[in-house]
């Protein structure tokens, strides 16, 4: 998968703005669980806000970091203690500008 352009991010950005965040980071962190949760979210939903709890032991760049390369999705945006993720489905639903 090509890296996103910083258009396609923008746009990206803007889709999740009204989106709620459907995968939650809890105190125990990133386990094999909420890596199978997230993968299975990223099937249904191309674009997918993660959301750490306050009394979460990672840092958000960290999660930043180590989902998508554990998902095979791409980061879009690390908003405070949110993250959004991006990974096209196949035939891709959202149409990225150029």
């Amino acid at each position: 998968m090509a890296q996103l352009t910083g258009k396609q991010r923008r746009h990206l950005r803007a889709l999740a703005n009204r989106l709620p965040a459907t995968v939650r980071v809890g105190k125990d962190g990133l386990t094999d669980a909420l890596i199978a949760s997230l993968a299975a979210e990223l099937s249904h939903r191309e674009l997918v806000k993660v959301a750490l709890n306050p009394n979460a032991e990672v840092t958000p760049a960290a999660v930043a970091r180590q989902l998508p390369e554990a998902t095979g999705a791409q980061w879009v945006q690390t908003l405070g203690r949110t993250i959004v993720l991006y990974r096209p489905a196949d035939p891709p639903e959202i149409a990225l500008p150029a």
